[in-house]
């Protein structure tokens, strides 16, 4: 198989992608407010990785960019150090996030910082792959030739 990019590499990931990151960001809130939530996680990933195996074959190359590059890692570990800090700095002012519904609204709350950082590396490895604008038709036929 051929690791050139073509047309379809181009284009952003689908939404769905940034819905599931975002559901996985929010998992160990949804699953301390509610304790079927494993069943519901466990079957979107299953879905996730058999849509993300057919869909996103055509969009590999700028898969394999964003989770090679060290900005990607960046973020997992921000957004781990983000879940412990919220949690750490709760504790300290004596407001422990114990009741199902503050665990949602700290849930949505961690999905949307997951998917708003997502978009962002996604944004920039574009910009990195030049892939903005104009440049796109030259930046391809460059890619192929050197392929």
């Amino acid at each position: 198989m051929s690791e050139t990019l073509g047309q379809n590499d181009i284009k952003p990931l689908p939404i769905w992608f940034f819905a599931f990151e975002g559901t996985m960001g929010a998992a160990y809130d949804l699953l301390k407010a509610w304790d079927g939530a494993w069943m519901v996680l466990a079957a979107l990933g299953a879905v996730n990785m058999a849509v993300g195996l057919t869909v996103l074959r055509r969009r590999r190359r700028l898969v394999k960019a964003m989770l090679k590059n060290s900005r990607t890692r960046k973020i997992f570990f921000a957004l781990i150090g983000l879940r412990f800090g919220v949690h750490l700095v709760l504790g300290a002012v004596g407001a422990q996030v114990t009741s199902p519904a503050l665990h949602l609204a700290l849930g949505l709350t961690m999905a949307a910082v997951t998917v708003g950082l997502l978009w962002f590396d996604q944004r920039v490895t574009f910009r990195v792959l030049g892939l903005t604008g104009a440049a796109v038709p030259s930046k391809i036929a460059t890619v192929q030739a050197a392929a």
